[in-house]
């Protein structure tokens, strides 16, 4: 059990990150302008908006080696497009349910909402969702006990 912990420590996940335009990248992008430290881990992949992410890109990112994946949003009420965010809670709600059916960990996957004047707020989000990930190891530790 002590070895577990030990490689979780020294353990960097990979983050594949997607942001709408308007509220998260812009968010992302106020942090790295105002130099506000977070780690370099994520990957960033921007969107028009939120309610663009099919749940089909989750699961493909982490077929393809991501650790954790997190979709970012505005927050509700502030929708660049109205009512996107709120079809997105409402979809991915529903998808980090069925995520444990097809062998993934819910907690790798989180959603937030952050604006563009939340330089801060992206930087706090971004810490948590590495955290949670290193918690709970690498993917392919969780894959293999899935098969076994």
């Amino acid at each position: 059990m002590t070895d577990n912990n030990e490689n979780n420590e020294n353990f960097e996940p990979k983050i594949i990150a997607f942001l709408c335009t308007w509220c998260s990248y812009a968010g992302a992008d106020l942090a790295g302008s105002a130099r506000i430290q977070y780690p370099t881990n994520v990957k960033i992949i921007k969107v028009m908006c939120s309610s663009r992410i099919n749940p089909l890109f989750v699961l493909r990112a982490f077929r393809k080696g991501a650790d954790g994946v997190l979709v970012s949003g505005c927050h509700p009420g502030d929708c660049h497009y109205l009512t996107g965010n709120y079809f997105t809670r409402r979809r991915l709600i529903l998808f980090k349910k069925q995520l444990e059916w097809v062998g993934i960990d819910p907690n790798r996957f989180h959603m937030s909402w952050v604006s563009a004047s939340e330089g801060q707020g992206w930087a706090d989000v971004v810490n948590k969702v590495i955290d949670d990930v290193k918690e709970l190891g690498p993917q392919d530790e969780m894959r293999r006990k899935v098969v076994e």
